[in-house]
């Protein structure tokens, strides 16, 4: 598996995925994982009911995919080391859905013509969850597979608190866990990943005007420099200690061989980190 995968073509991500997905079940149904990457593209692309494509510059498509992948590799990993609770296929291919559709909260109905779907910044989550539900209620999934998705969906919310999400089993739980992991690794070990963070802070910007000043629940930010100053703080205090802690340190399954505490993804990170260092060692001089 390529470590280097171009995150902006659905194509590329959905046959890494495949790959893996194929390599950990025996009894993987092929036609799963290009059929679930269609399901979503489609909804980012403005092809789903009355639904527009997507059109917040940072919470984009892209940044679905990434997770996806980030995803896939981990749960690949957990899969190969034979850890407990077992993943099953089926948990697998719901966490899956459950990644392709985390935030298509950000996604506007046409008619909604006012700013972009960073608006929602404060209510994606939910949204995505509805979403999901919908969606899946279409296709045929039953109630009890649709709970599992919108379970694992919540796992995203910057302040959830993780013990408050209904879920039913240990495995749905593990699964969710590692969804989270991988939206947070995903997008920050993006080699484009400082550039955008000016992108981001729009969102927020446009959050706050939507939502009467606030800019999210992760907090306010003055300026896009001032979101960039906060980011390796965010990754040292924040983010560190969700995979550790909450997320129960599943990002170790992306080192090869795992569990390992050295990974792609959190070497990417740390380079990231460097490049706004310099930055933060100006300002205090």
């Amino acid at each position: 598996m390529s470590l280097r995968v171009n995150t902006k073509d659905v194509v590329a991500v959905s046959r890494e995925v495949q790959t893996a997905y194929l390599q950990m079940f025996m009894d993987a149904n092929p036609a799963f994982v290009p059929s679930v990457f269609a399901w979503a593209a489609d909804c980012f692309q403005g092809q789903y009911l009355d639904y527009q494509a997507i059109d917040a510059r940072y919470h984009d498509f892209e940044h679905t995919l990434q997770g996806a992948l980030c995803f896939s590799r981990l749960l690949h990993g957990y899969v190969d080391a034979g850890i407990q609770p077992r993943i099953t296929q089926r948990s697998f291919e719901l966490g899956l859905l459950a990644i392709l559709l985390h935030d298509t909260g950000y996604l506007k109905h046409r008619g909604d013509n006012i700013g972009t779907g960073a608006k929602y910044t404060l209510t994606h989550v939910q949204r995505s969850v509805d979403f999901a539900a919908d969606l899946l209620a279409a296709r045929g999934f039953p109630v009890n597979e649709i709970k599992s998705v919108q379970n694992m969906i919540r796992c995203t919310g910057v302040n959830v608190i993780l013990s408050t999400i209904p879920f039913t089993n240990p495995v749905e739980e593990r699964v969710g866990f590692a969804l989270g992991t991988a939206d947070l690794l995903g997008q920050m070990a993006a080699d484009d990943y400082v550039d955008k963070l000016g992108i981001l802070y729009e969102e927020f910007a446009e959050s706050a005007q939507f939502n009467g000043g606030r800019y999210s629940s992760a907090g306010m930010f003055a300026s896009a420099d001032d979101l960039r100053s906060k980011t390796p703080g965010f990754w040292d205090k924040y983010v560190l200690a969700k995979i550790n802690n909450d997320f129960l340190g599943l990002y170790r399954y992306l080192g090869r061989p795992s569990p390992s505490e050295e990974n792609y993804y959190i070497q990417k990170i740390r380079a990231n980190m460097l490049r706004l260092r310099p930055a933060l060692t100006a300002q205090a001089a």
